[in-house]
This record gives structure tokens, sequence and C-alpha cells, in this order.
């Protein structure tokens, strides 16, 4: 007996609420935890902390990036933009997957800078 589903608008944005929320609040309890193992509240152990998280992030982007974007080749060139150039050859001019891309390979390039 085959049933299928239908997804509400509140059950995608509850979905949706769950998955940010986890990621949003994930650094607040990893700030939690490395605080309370530091044993000390004070201005040192904060921005020791902190900075643990964003060089962790900021590796972390790099070497996916690395792995995984710059391995997209288009004809011996890498990266955001051949991989933009590879995506084009497959959307139809001014269609509204089309202009998604090109917003995204905008936006990529600007974090990129």
């Amino acid at each position: 007996m085959s049933q299928s589903r239908r997804f509400s608008v509140a059950a995608v944005v509850g979905a949706t609420g769950i998955v940010y929320g986890d990621i949003g609040t994930s650094p607040l309890y990893t700030m939690e935890a490395a605080l309370s193992a530091a044993g000390t509240f004070n201005t040192e152990a904060v921005l020791g902390v902190l900075s643990l998280i964003f060089w962790s992030l900021a590796i972390s982007v790099t070497l996916k990036y690395l792995t995984v974007i710059m391995r997209a080749d288009n004809q011996g060139e890498g990266g955001i933009l051949a991989l933009f150039a590879l995506a084009q050859r497959r959307l139809i001019t001014g269609s509204t997957w089309a202009k998604v891309a090109v917003g995204l390979a905008l936006a990529g390039t600007a974090f990129f800078f």
C-alpha cells in the first residue's frame, strides 16, 4: 500500500529551525565546555577559546575548499568560477536557475576575496 507524504510549510520550517538552530547553538556549547575545561573565566580564556573556534572553522573551510571545489576542473582551471562555467553549460540562459547560479558564483567569489 503506497502512502503519499505531504510536507506542510510548518513541518519544513520546523525542520529547518531544528537544523539551523543546532548549528547556531553548537558554538555556544563549545564555548561553554572549553571555558569550563579552562577552569577560569577571564579575558585571556575567552579570547583564547574564540581564537580556537575561529581558526578551526577557518582551517576546516579552507581545507574543504582546497579538496572539493578546486577539484572541479574546467580545461585546467579550478575554483568557483570554473564550477560556475561547468554549471552554466547545462542551464538555460535567462532561466531562474541560471540567475541563481550567477548569484552564487558572485557570492562565492566575494567570500573568497
